[in-house]
């Protein structure tokens, strides 16, 4: 029992100090964006909020974060729909040839994301699309796509699957069977998926630094800025781009444990109203 006892609280203190470790940077840029001083320093030189005035004036960070929201929507959205179709195809179909078309839809977070880069570059400046805010777009499609398809088809496999053949059975077509069994069904994980891969996308820099041309995201804008000067703006701009990127994360982990949560909490009022 002592035993037990010592390795619990050793693996309490490895989780915590991995944590530390990879928050420890985060929370000192969010501290330092709120330093009145220039130059990061301790102790700090006092609470000040001129970082964050300073970027809500300055018309570039603007414009990134513009480029950024632009680009988020449009990919989250096609990729959420690209998502669910290929996880319902997965889920429905069987057909020859199935294991190469998942493992082809789910190639892309597998590729390195210099590699991915390069390729995406070297296809859009052969179609004429290299140096603009849509190449962002296209290739954050690409790489948000399996992120949706995984989130959705997990939901799928909580359907029994004689449900949707049951309502064909009883006279609802493909099409109706889709409206009123599936998308309700997967509503949750749809936004959820929706959520996430925004989420990525918001946050994603090296593919969007080698197509990006003159309209950069946040992530570029980053960069570009420390490569002209160490400005305290990076540790404001940082600071927004991570709260962003963290709130569509827990909106999209709620969404999916809420629905589980609800389906247990039916599932033993269905007990017990069979006691």
């Amino acid at each position: 029992m002592n035993e037990s006892r010592w390795v619990n609280a050793a693996l309490r203190v490895y989780i915590v100090a991995v944590f530390a470790f990879i928050f420890a940077p985060i929370a000192a840029s969010f501290v330092f964006s709120l330093n009145a001083d220039r130059f990061p320093s301790l102790p700090l030189g006092g609470f000040s909020l001129r970082w964050y005035q300073a970027i809500v004036t300055d018309p570039d960070v603007w414009e990134a974060f513009q480029n950024s929201l632009k680009v988020a929507l449009t990919a989250s959205t096609a990729a959420t729909v690209l998502g669910f179709t290929a996880a319902y195809t997965d889920y429905r179909y069987r057909f020859f040839g199935k294991p190469v078309y998942m493992a082809m839809a789910l190639l892309p977070p597998t590729i390195p994301v210099v590699i991915m880069g390069v390729m995406m570059l070297a296809f859009l400046s052969r179609v004429g699309l290299s140096g603009q805010i849509h190449s962002v777009m296209i290739s954050h499609i690409v790489m948000c796509a399996p992120f949706a398809m995984a989130v959705i088809r997990m939901r799928l496999a909580q359907m029994p699957p004689d449900l949707e053949a049951a309502a064909w059975n009883l006279g609802a077509g493909q099409w109706r069977g889709m409206r009123y069994i599936i998308l309700p069904f997967t509503a949750p994980s749809i936004v959820a998926a929706l959520f996430v891969t925004m989420a990525v996308s918001f946050d994603e820099f090296a593919v969007a630094w080698f197509v990006t041309g003159l309209e950069p995201t946040v992530p570029v804008r980053i960069l570009n800025t420390l490569q002209g000067q160490v400005s305290p703006e990076i540790n404001a701009i940082g600071s927004i781009a991570f709260t962003t990127t963290m709130t569509l994360v827990i909106v999209a982990q709620v969404l999916l444990l809420g629905r589980g949560s609800s389906r247990k909490q039916r599932a033993a009022d269905t007990a017990d109203e069979g006691e």
